[in-house]
């Protein structure tokens, strides 16, 4: 991108990108129920409202009210707003309530960080499934956009693959806003492309690898050769994820459905889809571009009243 972007551009299309998350999760999560049925969401009934969301929607409302409030991530804050804020009924994972538990008691977040998973840090997909506001934030600074992912990362992923899981997400999220104000859909190989230079040794590099190699193939493929959440991993969550994105970038009902369709941790793989795909399509469908739908946004449980735009 070469126009300069404002900051009323900025937080709405971090705030699109919340939006789709949020709803998203907030679907992805009904199907966890009994008597939801695929082939009814297919058909354009999905199940009745309302739709809570989860842990992945909390975490990434406080990201958007960094960006709201202060335009950058500030890790010593963020790490305090994430664990005065955790309510572990909202699905937050085992090992996410420990490090915020102990944040809240005082232990330094590097700290509660790196001695999670017998010192290794934790390489699940929380710090991935609430980044792509952060990304959407920043459409004409991808790299800066990764040093953010980092920053909001660390504060609770300590582990490589944790934190590189993040870093593709807010990328593919910086560029699918990017495309949106650019008005050009980037073929889902060229999104893929583009988030090459942020790749790390490692198996969500690899994963990302056979992502590329499974373009034009059916999601059911895709979830068998990467995986589909159901690990709680980055690994086995981003690779599908951003495949997915890329896949139907411009039609967020179909991108949702194929999570849906997928299964596994369902709500992280459609809040990780919802928010880079809402990142490009906003609410509501424009020509040929098939936007996330109000009646679903109107579906989604309201967001906390701090993390209003």
């Amino acid at each position: 991108m070469t126009s300069v972007v404002y900051e009323p551009t900025r937080l709405g299309l971090a705030y699109d990108s919340l939006d789709g998350l949020s709803v998203g999760d907030a679907l992805g999560a009904q199907f966890f129920m009994v008597g939801r049925s695929l082939a009814d969401l297919v058909a354009g009934r999905p199940p009745a409202a309302p739709w809570e969301w989860t842990d992945d929607t909390h975490m990434a409302c406080s990201v958007a009210g960094e960006l709201r409030d202060h335009g950058r991530i500030d890790q010593d804050r963020l790490a305090a707003v994430f664990a005065d804020r955790c309510e572990p009924y909202r699905g937050y994972g085992g090992g996410a309530v420990v490090i915020l538990h102990e944040i809240r008691d005082g232990v330094p977040w590097r700290q509660a960080a790196a001695e999670a998973f017998g010192g290794q840090g934790s390489w699940g997909n929380g710090a991935a499934m609430r980044v792509p506001p952060l990304g959407a934030y920043h459409p004409d600074r991808p790299n800066l956009a990764a040093s953010e992912a980092i920053a909001s990362a660390e504060v609770t992923h300590a582990h490589p693959e944790g934190v590189a899981g993040a870093v593709l997400v807010a990328v593919a999220a910086s560029h699918a806003a990017a495309s949106r104000l650019d008005g050009a859909r980037p073929p889902a190989g060229t999104l893929l492309d583009r988030l090459s230079p942020y790749l790390v040794e490692g198996a969500v590099q690899r994963g990302m690898a056979r992502a590329v190699r499974l373009i034009g193939h059916s999601v059911e493929e895709a979830a068998y050769e990467l995986g589909n959440g159901s690990r709680v991993t980055a690994q086995d969550t981003v690779p599908f994820a951003l495949w997915t994105a890329a896949t139907y970038l411009d039609d967020y009902p179909t991108a949702i459905t194929a999570c849906v369709q997928a299964g596994g941790d369902v709500d992280t793989t459609a809040a990780i889809v919802g928010g880079i795909v809402s990142a490009y399509t906003g609410i509501g469908d424009r020509p040929g571009v098939r936007g996330l739908p109000p009646e679903w946004l109107k579906a989604r449980e309201p967001l906390p009243s701090w993390a209003n735009r």
